[in-house]
């Protein structure tokens, strides 16, 4: 099936970096990006057609109209009327679908007051007062349409409804908070009395009076009742892999928010906290190991971003030497962990879910969460944070103390070089030094995809020399076969700290 086109129509230059946010998120969105391809007439090559007929032939060609209105009519041809007026008379005139998006502005252009009347007269339109809502309200429609069209027919899961949730089921206190926490953060233009169903409306979390998979998320009274797999497992361990006993592990329940808090609680009560001396202050100040805003920001991502159709939890550990917080997602299409590491668009996994979370402050600007974890970890004189994509989503958050872990690694990795002439023998050694490892695990270590024939080169050789050792001697090509170092390694390796 060839992609949707969708025309988006605005005034470029009031509307600049929706558009591309926008064209950004329809094409890396895992659910979108595979039925829609954007349209922005920005992105065409020069060419010798006059402006408007090239906007109006897109028109016919496209299979959407969407509409960005705002504060601004735009630019007017010799009849006084605006490009996106035209192009949503062409649009309707060729009979095409159009989703209107209307900005929240104080004032208006009166010719665009009168635009909007016209479009309200037609079809029914969304508001926003940022891109997060207005993605957000994009996701909605686009759904919508491809659930009415009948091009799928299984709503992706933060848009989807289960049969037994009514409107009972969704707690009215926690909307009520979620309203006053919100208007102080954000401005959120509800009122406080504004009932249930309106502020799940506004959130695009209710639909025809049928609640929606992340209006149960948020705000449900019961949330793992119909979905057990949306808890957070917390667990510590003494040294620096999973082994036990387990000194403390926590299964937590509730909202999203209430996971968030919790999970949050969990960590800062198995770190160092540093008291200091109350000679500039009236309080005695005092800070965690890590920046509490650190380990904030990896688990509300990890919440807010998680494929909740997996049966796997969102899994917090805390380790001698670092934090995990894993959770069974994946990136959006095309995107890297290097990606992540720069300035980049936010394109949530669940977007019904991610905007309340902003709204109340529990995301503090889309699409910044990874770059403010390194930033703030660099501040903190921390090493910085890995993201690693395999099976799961992982974010790894070292400790005070993994610094000189680290770079003992580093001294203790170029001596093995040195030793054994290979980089990758040196690097398996150390993988294995921390826990006994099949080769599969020890690739994804690696940041290999898949096991290579130099690694099955240089495992061979390490198994030779006697410095690693099968777990299953007596079944070589065992699919559960594991490797471990020998005590001759060991040694070399006991030998190698000392001569640091």
């Amino acid at each position: 099936m060839r992609k949707l086109k969708i025309f988006i129509s605005s005034v470029q230059s009031e509307f600049s970096k929706e558009r591309s946010a926008l064209g950004e998120y329809l094409n890396a969105d895992p659910l979108l990006g595979k039925f829609f391809e954007p349209f922005l007439f920005e992105a065409l090559p020069a060419t010798d057609r006059k402006v408007d007929e090239v906007y109006l032939h897109e028109v016919e060609n496209c299979d959407i109209y969407l509409g960005i209105l705002g504060e601004k009519y735009g630019f007017e041809d010799k009849e006084g009327i605006s490009p996106t007026e035209r192009e949503f008379d062409h649009a309707t005139k060729n009979q095409k679908p159009r989703f209107i998006f209307i900005s929240t502005v104080d004032h208006r252009n009166p010719k665009e007051d009168a635009f909007i009347n016209k479009v309200q007269q037609v079809l029914v339109r969304r508001s926003f007062s940022g891109i997060g809502e207005l993605k957000s309200s994009v996701y909605t429609s686009l759904v919508n349409f491809l659930i009415e069209k009948e091009i799928i027919r299984t709503a992706p899961f933060d848009a989807s409804y289960v049969d037994n949730v009514s409107i009972d089921d969704i707690d009215k206190e926690k909307i009520k908070e979620f309203i006053l926490i919100s208007k102080s953060k954000r401005g959120f233009p509800l009122p406080e009395t504004a009932n249930t169903e309106t502020v799940l409306t506004h959130l695009n979390l209710m639909d025809r009076k049928r609640i929606n998979n992340a209006a149960v998320l948020l705000f449900g009274k019961s949330p793992q009742r119909f979905f057990i797999n949306s808890e957070i497992r917390c667990a510590s361990f003494y040294g620096n892999s999973v082994e036990k006993p387990i000194p403390s592990y926590k299964v937590f329940k509730g909202t999203v928010f209430e996971l968030v808090d919790q999970a949050i609680e969990f960590v800062l009560n198995k770190l160092n906290y540093r008291i200091e001396t109350r000679k500039e202050h009236v309080q005695i100040p005092g800070n965690y190991e890590i920046p509490k805003e650190i380990i904030a920001e990896a688990i509300v991502n990890a919440v807010a971003h998680r494929d909740y159709t997996s049966n796997a939890s969102v899994q917090v550990m805390v380790f001698r030497n670092r934090i995990e917080v894993w959770n069974p997602g994946s990136l959006p299409l095309g995107w890297t962990t290097e990606k992540l590491k720069q300035l980049h668009n936010s394109v949530p996994a669940n977007p019904l879910l991610a905007e309340p979370m902003y709204l109340s402050g529990y995301i503090e600007r889309l699409g910044t969460g990874t770059t403010d974890i390194i930033r703030q970890a660099r501040n903190a004189n921390l090493p910085e944070p890995l993201f690693i994509q395999d099976d799961s989503f992982r974010t790894i958050i070292y400790r005070p103390s993994a610094k000189s872990d680290l770079q003992l690694e580093s001294q203790l990795e170029s001596q093995l070089e040195s030793r054994l002439e290979s980089r990758l023998a040196s690097k398996v050694l150390i993988i294995l030094a921390v826990d006994q490892s099949g080769k599969s695990k020890i690739a994804k270590s690696l940041g290999h995809k898949q096991v290579s024939g130099e690694l099955n080169k240089q495992i061979k050789r390490l198994l030779e020399m006697k410095l690693i050792e099968r777990t299953i001697p007596e079944k070589p090509n065992s699919r559960l076969q594991k490797y471990r170092l020998t005590s001759d390694a060991l040694e070399l390796i006991k030998q190698l700290k000392n001569n640091k």
